[in-house]
């Protein structure tokens, strides 16, 4: 009986250690598209609300009491924990590969190579993202940032006017497009720059600090976490 015992215990710890995977490493790859009922949309609007005021803690309790198979739920914890710092963010992403959400997924891919410092990854999946959603601001800026990051001048002033165009409000890609000016010394298009899209006098300042790193050898490129990962209105929608 004891062998028997035995025997059954090293089948279960079999069955559970087998694949050696954590939970959130075993996620289906497919997610689905359907819509949140009225009770699951409140509690998304009620996570959202949390994230937009730094409460990221907050608004991962509040998205864990939601179906995890819909992939508007992944693609909100995948943000929460990219921001938070966490690793569970990464398969969350590649499990909305191929689904409604991929552009968002690549996009996420993308913002955590870059903030690895992983440019040419970061690169491949911000391409992709951009294919798949090519009016989307926040991904061309990001790839410009990527650009700017392997000194690709040209193709981060292209990335970041096309972010600009796309949508003025969002100053981000216009502090990232005068810093690309100042790191060619070209201020007085930087001026005109700021003085057109009303950008203030700390944007410049960071700017112009963005720039200095650039110009130093063997400098880390500008943060991708500095520039993309912040908390904003629009970082979870």
């Amino acid at each position: 009986m004891k062998a028997l015992i035995a025997g059954l215990s090293l089948i279960l710890l079999g069955g559970c250690a087998s694949t050696g995977q954590t939970p959130w490493e075993t996620l289906t790859h497919t997610a689905s598209c359907g819509k949140l009922n009225s009770d699951e949309q409140l509690a998304m609007n009620l996570a959202d609300d949390m994230a937009r005021d730094g409460k990221l803690h907050a608004s991962l309790a509040n998205l864990q009491n939601l179906p995890d198979n819909l992939a508007d739920v992944r693609l909100r914890k995948a943000k929460v924990y990219r921001l938070l710092g966490r690793r569970e963010a990464e398969p969350l992403y590649r499990s909305l590969l191929g689904s409604c959400m991929a552009a968002e997924a690549e996009h996420g891919l993308g913002q955590l190579a870059a903030a690895k410092g992983d440019n040419g990854q970061a690169q491949a999946h911000l391409l992709r993202a951009a294919r798949l959603a090519p009016t989307d601001e926040k991904i061309r800026n990001d790839l410009g940032v990527v650009y700017l990051n392997q000194l690709r001048v040209e193709d981060a002033r292209f990335e970041f006017l096309t972010a600009i165009e796309l949508k003025q409000s969002d100053q981000l890609a216009a502090v990232n497009l005068v810093t690309l000016l100042i790191y060619q010394d070209d201020w007085s298009r930087a001026a005109e720059l700021v003085s057109r899209l009303g950008l203030s006098p700390a944007q410049v300042t960071e700017a112009q600090a963005r720039a200095e790193k650039l110009k130093t050898p063997g400098r880390p490129g500008p943060s991708m976490a500095a520039q993309v990962a912040v908390v904003t209105p629009s970082a979870l929608q």
